[in-house]
């Protein structure tokens, strides 16, 4: 993505209060509900179907989305079964956005762990940290296919980084090489989701988006200060099966290919019709 310049808008002197009133309640809440969640992950491990932390993350995206300031919309439902989501990433946003939209825990690179605050509440709400060694290959499948049996759906960014939230970057097929393998090709489901972010009226249209060098606390405090009347509209497409692709790479293609389409539609553009 080319660099271009990046303006935040900086919170006046009468938005602090309510953005050390919002961090409080979000502080509070997710201490409630991250010690829930990790009560609730012990008694999971006894009884694997019951799938209580699924719930307890999802009502921690909303309340991130609603301490955010921003409104969410969901096209279409998501699937039943264990699986993959893949969609494009815009923000630190979109952790508060898929968890609240579907039932979901994220795959991450293992670097995010020690990242302060993203790393806890990563680990807190069961994300999957992969490290890309071939050596710990067979242990991620294992662990994936563990995941997938108990009926987990996992999201994960195909794009490799974030946006401005205004396109959508090339799909690396890489990432879909681990749901490719003979271990997990016919256990494999894949749901393309698209997200598209609204800017609250007054500001940019790449409001919502936190990508390149941007650091992360202006972003946040401008998000808490300026976000009334924002939203973002998640479409769920529909799944497909690892094993009707022939490779990694026509997954990848097919996936890009739906989530550019719902995007090109929520920003009102042309795009041709995907088949497979």
């Amino acid at each position: 993505m080319e660099e271009r310049d990046v303006f935040i808008p900086l919170p006046k002197f009468y938005h602090w209060p309510s953005i050390i009133f919002r961090m409080a309640i979000m502080a509070l809440g997710s201490v409630v509900l991250v010690s829930s969640y990790m009560l609730f992950h012990v008694v999971e491990k006894a009884l694997p179907r019951l799938h209580v932390t699924s719930i307890i993350a999802t009502l921690w995206g909303r309340l991130g989305l609603l301490v955010s300031g921003v409104k969410l919309e969901v096209v279409g439902k998501h699937m039943k079964h264990g699986g993959a989501l893949v969609a494009n990433h815009s923000s630190w946003l979109d952790i508060f956005t898929f968890h609240s939209a579907a039932h979901i825990s994220f795959v991450s690179k293992a670097e995010v762990k020690s990242w302060p605050v993203i790393g806890f509440m990563a680990r807190a709400t069961g994300t999957l940290f992969i490290e890309r060694r071939p050596s710990l290959a067979k242990k991620h499948q294992l662990a994936l296919l563990e995941r997938l049996d108990r009926g987990d759906q996992l999201c994960f960014f195909p794009e490799g980084t974030s946006t401005d939230g205004r396109r959508i970057l090339e799909f690396k097929s890489t990432l879909f090489s681990v749901f490719h393998t003979p271990e997990l090709i016919d256990h494999v489901w894949v749901q393309p989701a698209t997200a598209t972010y609204f800017a609250p009226n007054g500001q940019a249209e790449d409001f919502y988006g936190w990508w390149g060098e941007m650091d992360f606390a202006p972003h946040i405090f401008a998000v808490l200060a300026y976000s009334r009347g924002g939203r973002v509209r998640v479409t769920l497409h529909d799944p497909v099966k690892a094993s009707d692709f022939d490779t990694r790479k026509e997954l990848a293609r097919y996936c890009e290919a739906q989530v550019r389409a719902g995007f090109a539609k929520d920003l009102g553009t042309e795009v041709t019709e995907v088949s497979r």
